[in-house]
């Protein structure tokens, strides 16, 4: 079969708005809706409650449930701190924001009812992972939320052309802690493929087919790993949009910024009703940046958010996330 030349990875760059997409395959616990981690409990998901001090099971149909809490090792596993909200008689949920899960892909959790009984998932659902405590392997299970997740609306389609025998392909990176077993991929006619929704940032990846780990053939970016290997590289993208109000007299405004080498002719912006504006693809992270009007170079005076740079300057800041 003739092999498609293309890069095997196709960012999807259509300006949309960050609230467009949603989970499509979500696992047990939890949700992403735009910016928002929703963690969201179903009574009727569980049959068996636990305790800490006598491990004692019981019947979750014994249960008087009062409160449910979210507890987990993004706040030190309380039973308190995280209370979630009645939806109905069955359903409970706690919304908070993705951004405050990013030094990290992935997270165990578990839901407490009343303070006291741990509600045990079953060893069935595709999130659920062996619970450890001090090193030592329980006979219970947890929770695993990702930020990186398929979603056939993400922005990222991850490709391998070819290998029409295998069995199975996995995709495995940084992205999910080089997982062997999360990201399984889908066979086409005559190529593999999976959509992941992604935060912006530079991952490394790999393919595994069959058990056996390759690098991306269609991606030239490479970088060497510590088995004296290559991995392949990805820089995931998101839109930035950067506006400057006024300026109406103006006959040239220009955007420069730690993203382009502080180029003073790469991005021109363009004149609106109410002054000048460009849309970006930026990586994820902090970038500064500066406006160059007419040839005078200027901090956004709509951005409150500065930092000086190595050489003393005061420059705007710009997060990408």
């Amino acid at each position: 079969m003739k092999r498609n030349i293309l890069y095997s990875i196709f960012l999807i760059l259509a300006l949309v708005s960050k609230y467009s997409y949603a989970q499509t395959e979500p696992f047990k616990g939890y949700r992403i809706e735009g910016e928002e981690l929703i963690f969201s409990f179903d009574k009727r998901d569980y049959e068996k409650a636990t305790t800490d001090h006598h491990g004692s099971i019981l019947d979750f149909e014994d249960l008087d449930i009062q409160n449910v809490v979210v507890s987990g090792k993004f706040n030190n596993w309380s039973k308190h701190k995280w209370k979630m909200t009645k939806v109905d008689e069955n359903k409970y949920e706690l919304r908070k924001k993705l951004s405050d899960f990013t030094d990290e892909f992935s997270w165990e959790f578990k839901f407490v009812i009343n303070n006291a009984y741990w509600a045990e998932p079953s060893k069935r659902d595709g999130n659920a992972v062996r619970a450890y405590k001090n090193g030592y392997r329980l006979r219970s299970y947890n929770l695993k939320f990702y930020t990186a997740y398929p979603d056939k609306n993400g922005n990222i389609t991850f490709t391998l052309n070819g290998y029409d025998t295998a069995r199975k392909v996995i995709l495995s990176g940084s992205f999910n802690k080089w997982n062997e077993d999360l990201f399984r991929m889908t066979k086409n006619e005559d190529c593999w493929t999976l959509t992941l929704k992604i935060r912006p940032g530079e991952y490394q990846y790999k393919f595994i087919v069959d058990g056996d780990w390759i690098e991306d053939p269609d991606n030239p970016r490479k970088t060497i790993n510590e088995f004296s290997g290559y991995n392949s590289l990805i820089d995931i993208k998101a839109p930035a949009k950067f506006i400057l109000n006024g300026f109406l007299d103006a006959q040239q405004v220009i955007i420069a910024g730690s993203f382009n080498n502080w180029s003073e002719g790469e991005y021109k912006m363009t004149r609106t009703k109410n002054g000048w504006a460009d849309t970006l693809m930026l990586s994820g992270g902090k970038h500064h940046y500066k406006f160059i009007v007419d040839g005078k170079w200027m901090e956004d005076p709509d951005n409150p958010v500065k930092e000086y740079d190595f050489k003393g300057n005061v420059n705007s800041v710009c997060m990408v996330k």
